[in-house]
């Protein structure tokens, strides 16, 4: 093993040796002697990068895992930016991407890469993701009990294992491949989420627009604002987890590229025949998910793996659409429970958010109705108001430094102060007659 390390490694400069040597010999700055057996420089670079994974293997077996970003995309064949969709320090919306070896699932909580071997989830104490791997397994040993007690899934393991045809004939309606449950316990734990999240907000809402209809308050229109920001946000959520199920349901090419047992079998099949033509013994076929290396593989192996490719393209070329439409039958039925589903949070989320439209309209039905009023108010005001100011012209009138014969009798006081009234009196109700007829106001 060291012999092949040094080999395949290139070879470490003296100024790191140095600096090892230096750094074991020197004593610390406070006084203590650094850690023997431990290497600093290599920890520091093995640190970086590295993040710690769930792994789920079809035996509902679970193991914690530490991978670096580059060996989890050679592990699983995907690119950076796959990879950068599970990643918690960045906010993206539910993807659910099929790739050649693996699919991509980010949805709410769970974010996790399934292969047809094994389910990778990031590490995480959310109580979602810890339901989800505990799901996982009881579904998953359920079915291994179910395939022991169950002939008919004897005989249909006997059947895939006598010929390489066999591998390309299609499954039991009842059969699901190990990339699909963990697929559809992910769907479900998202579209459970989301849907405890709505009727949270259900049980909140609608009493909470109840007493705002009944009493208008500047505290309850600030909670109901809060209410439609949260709705609004958990809308776009929801649509988003549709909006990818319907959209992985329009595509028949990202369904049959989810179909990851299939290809791997196939794959196998492929390499199996073109050993045998190749004049290998048929127990020397390897799998294809192991990483080859470039260095320590032999003339012969990469003639195999060119070889492989071209029988792996001729295959892929030869597959019909009618097969394909068929070996989708099991995925879109899948997925289309879950899109039922959904569909229905969203349409209750629909149903919250037309309700508190309508309650918005009522408010404002309410404010100009008062506001209506105020104005009415209003004009009866200014009316009394000019009735009011014929008093003060009168008396203005009658205030003037001059003499008339008026003054000298007695009651004359009564007289104007009789007169003037009525007169204020009868305009007042021809201004009220006027907006009556002008439908100014309901009197």
């Amino acid at each position: 093993m060291s012999e092949l390390k040094e080999r395949l490694l290139p070879p470490r400069p003296a100024s790191a040796i140095n600096l090892r040597e230096n750094a074991g010999s020197r004593p610390s700055a406070s006084g203590r002697q650094p850690l023997l057996g431990v290497d600093v420089l290599g920890l520091k670079k093995r640190g970086q990068g590295l993040k710690s994974w769930i792994r789920v293997d079809t035996f509902a077996n679970t193991q914690v895992i530490e991978v670096d970003k580059f060996s989890m995309m050679r592990r699983c064949d995907l690119p950076a930016r796959d990879l950068r969709l599970l990643d918690p320090l960045f906010v993206y919306p539910s993807t659910i991407l099929g790739r050649e070896k693996a699919i991509v699932v980010n949805l709410e909580q769970i974010r996790c890469i399934i292969t047809a071997d094994e389910v990778l989830l990031l590490n995480s104490l959310d109580n979602y993701v810890l339901r989800y791997v505990v799901e996982l397994q009881q579904r998953l040993k359920a079915s291994a009990v179910g395939e022991v007690w169950n002939p008919d899934s004897v005989e249909l393991s006997r059947r895939r294992s006598r010929s390489l045809d066999n591998v390309f004939q299609n499954s039991s309606p009842d059969y699901l491949p190990f990339e699909f449950r963990a697929l559809e316990v992910a769907l479900e734990a998202a579209c459970t989420f989301l849907d405890s999240q709505a009727s949270e907000l259900e049980i909140e809402a609608y009493p909470l627009l109840d007493e705002l209809t009944s009493k208008i308050s500047t505290l309850n229109l600030e909670r109901v604002r809060r209410l439609k920001s949260r709705l609004v946000a958990l809308t776009r959520r929801v649509q988003k987890v549709r909006d990818e199920i319907e959209q992985l349901m329009d595509d028949d090419g990202d369904m049959a590229e989810m179909y990851l047992t299939e290809k791997k079998k196939r794959m196998e099949g492929s390499l199996c025949g073109d050993q045998s033509n190749l004049g290998y013994r048929s127990n020397d076929c390897f799998s294809l998910s192991a990483p080859v290396s470039p260095v320590s593989s032999p003339p012969d192996t990469r003639r195999l793996e060119k070889s492989l490719s071209i029988v792996r393209s001729r295959h892929d070329s030869a597959r019909s659409s009618e097969d394909a439409t068929e070996n989708i039958e099991e995925l879109e039925m899948l997925l289309e429970a879950y899109f039922v589903v959904i569909d229905s949070t969203l349409n209750k989320l629909t149903s919250l958010k037309e309700y508190i439209d309508d309650t918005e309209d009522f408010i404002n039905i309410q404010l100009d109705n008062v506001r209506n009023q105020l104005i009415q108010f209003e004009l009866l005001l200014t009316t009394a108001t000019f009735v009011v100011a014929i008093f003060g012209v009168v008396a203005g009138i009658f205030g003037m430094n001059f003499e008339i014969d008026f003054f000298a009798q007695p009651g004359a006081f009564k007289w104007v102060l009789t007169i003037t009234g009525v007169c204020g009196l009868l305009v007042f109700l021809a201004f009220v007659w006027f907006y009556k007829r002008r439908r100014l106001m309901p009197l």
